[in-house]
């Protein structure tokens, strides 16, 4: 079912997060969190249309960010109103008893040509596992675009209980990509 495919995009969400109080900030209309996942061996696309992030980060001093994601998982879109309620109830994403993914980064290191490696912990459904996320910044005027993409393990997550554990039918494997806009960053 298209339900797994909101798992992903929460990684992605929660992958690249940020802490209150930072002089960056989200530019939503520039910003996206994408997954792709696959139902009986078909690609199934979808995306997440409320999330928020949270970025403390110098560029000249990555070692030093602080970044905080959050996403509304109940915001999941994949085309099909049938297969978004579904993906709501408490074998998938159970968004009444858990309405956020989040991400909050550990650490952050720079591995040259605007790539950096943001580890943290991604918490889904109250469960919580670490993650190693590389993004990739570049700047366009005042704008600062991190971009990046990782696989998520559904069932690390437990989302997908039940009949869905089976990965014949819902592959494990959700590819997550992300692209979003900051102000406020200085330059590379």
């Amino acid at each position: 079912m298209k339900t797994y495919l909101a798992v992903s995009l929460l990684a992605v969400a929660a992958s690249f997060a940020a802490t209150p109080a930072c002089a960056q900030q989200l530019v939503p209309a520039g910003s996206e969190i994408a997954f792709t996942s696959k139902q009986m061996g078909v690609p199934v696309d979808g995306k997440f249309r409320k999330f928020d992030a949270k970025v403390a980060f110098d560029p000249k001093k990555p070692e030093a960010a602080n970044i905080a994601f959050s996403v509304d998982l109940a915001s999941v879109s994949l085309g099909v109103a049938e297969t978004e309620a579904e993906i709501a109830k408490p074998d998938w994403f159970d968004t009444r008893k858990f309405p956020q993914a989040q991400f909050q980064s550990n650490s952050v290191k720079a591995t040259g040509g605007g790539k950096y490696e943001v580890t943290g912990k991604l918490t889904i459904k109250g469960t919580a596992q670490n993650l190693v996320v590389p993004v990739t910044l570049t700047q366009s005027g005042g704008t600062t675009t991190a971009a990046g993409g990782f696989v998520l393990k559904r069932l690390a997550f437990r989302i997908g209980d039940g009949d869905w554990k089976d990965t014949s039918m819902v592959a494990d494997d959700v590819q997550v990509r992300f692209k979003l806009a900051l102000t406020g960053v200085g330059a590379l």
